[in-house]
Formats: C-alpha cells, sequence, structure tokens
C-alpha cells in the first residue's frame, strides 16, 4: 500500500508542471501581452523585450513552447548576435590601435637603396644588415618592401615533356609467371617519343649489380 502511494505521487509529480515552470510561462505571457498593447500596428520590440527572451531561453528549457511574437530561431539569433558582441568588446584592444606599426619613411627607402646597390641580396641579407644597424624589423617586413622583379614564366610540364621527349625515356621492372611456376624479372626501357623498347633483359635473379650494368 505504502509503494502504491509513493508511486501515486511520483505520477502526479511528474503529470503536473512544477511552479517554476508556471512561473516563467505566466511571465513570457504577460510580456508578450504586453507588446501587442502598445499603440501601434505592428508591435515593436525594444531592447529589453529581446534581452527578456535572451535571459528566458537560457533559464527555461521549454520556452519555444509559449513564445508567439518571433520565431524561436530569432531569439537565438539575438543571443549570437550578443554574443559575438560582447567578445569583439571583450578582444578590442585598449589605448591601442589595430593592426601593425607602419614602418618608417627612412627604413623603407633604406631596404631599396640596398637593395638596388645588391641585386643579389635578398631579404634575409638585407634583415640581417639592418639589424646591424640597430633597425628592428622582420624578414617578413622586408620580403613585402622590397621592389618586384617581373620574371620570365617558367615552362608547364606539359611544355617540358614536349620539348625534350626524344631525350627521356622510362624505365621499369614487372614480373612474369612461367608454365613452370617460376617468376621470371623482366626490365625494360622505353622511350617517349615513339614509346619504343629500346632495351630489355630478363633474369630470374635480379641483383643491384645486374640492374646497374
Amino acid at each position: 500500500m505504502i509503494r502504491f502511494v509513493f508511486r501515486l505521487v511520483r505520477l502526479l509529480n511528474m503529470a503536473l508542471p512544477s511552479r517554476r515552470s508556471l512561473i516563467l510561462e505566466n511571465l513570457a505571457l504577460r510580456q508578450q501581452l504586453a507588446v501587442y498593447k502598445r499603440n501601434a500596428k505592428r508591435p515593436r520590440l525594444r531592447q529589453t523585450d529581446r534581452l527578456f527572451w535572451v535571459w528566458l531561453s537560457r533559464c527555461w528549457s521549454d520556452w519555444r513552447s509559449v513564445v508567439d511574437i518571433v520565431q524561436p530561431k530569432t531569439v537565438i539569433g539575438w543571443h549570437r548576435q550578443g554574443f559575438r558582441r560582447y567578445w569583439r568588446w571583450k578582444s578590442r584592444q585598449r589605448g591601442r590601435k589595430s593592426g601593425r606599426p607602419r614602418v618608417a619613411r627612412e627604413v623603407r627607402v633604406l631596404i631599396r637603396t640596398m637593395k638596388q646597390a645588391n641585386p643579389l641580396w635578398g631579404a634575409p641579407r638585407i634583415h640581417g644588415e639592418l639589424l646591424k644597424l640597430g633597425f628592428e624589423i622582420s624578414e617578413r617586413t622586408i620580403s613585402r618592401l622590397l621592389p618586384k622583379t617581373r620574371q620570365p614564366p617558367s615552362q608547364s610540364w606539359r611544355v617540358f615533356l614536349a620539348n625534350h621527349a626524344r631525350d627521356l625515356v622510362a624505365l621499369d621492372f614487372f614480373t612474369v609467371p612461367t608454365i613452370s611456376f617460376r617468376i621470371l624479372y623482366v626490365f625494360v626501357v622505353l622511350a617517349h617519343e615513339r614509346r619504343r623498347v629500346v632495351y630489355f633483359n630478363v633474369t630470374a635473379n635480379p641483383t643491384a649489380f645486374w640492374t646497374g650494368q
């Protein structure tokens, strides 16, 4: 009998909503009713209204069942927007300008002068020389400030093969099983120009000396 009473009480607690849920549901409905009562054809939500729904979505899991004035995804979008704004404010640089500091004009002129006087010098060599003179500047910045020199475009792999096809050969090993269950190793050399067999040889025991000759 006592077990039956405890089981009945548990079922009643599961069936009836909790007092906290009723309070939050009543608060959500009252807030929407206050918005609808405003003197406007289409009620406009204020910042306080958005903050209310963001707060309600964080402390009540069943808030979607009572929201009617906006879509639930709109409330989630408000929360994400506030999250981005908060961390943008949190990560701002206080008292400092954003971005990397500008390089002084005399340093830029010095880098270009050194490059013109020494055409073979690259960014690493110029960086070392500037460090000797007491200038604190990164090698990447020097590479960015160096004048760009136009270089002839390199030929593609297809053009390279077309120009040197007569001088290129392909080497390969492959195996051939015989009727007596032996394995023969075939070494073949093919010319790329006409796919012509230049040389081939067969052995049952390939070695490095046999291949190298």
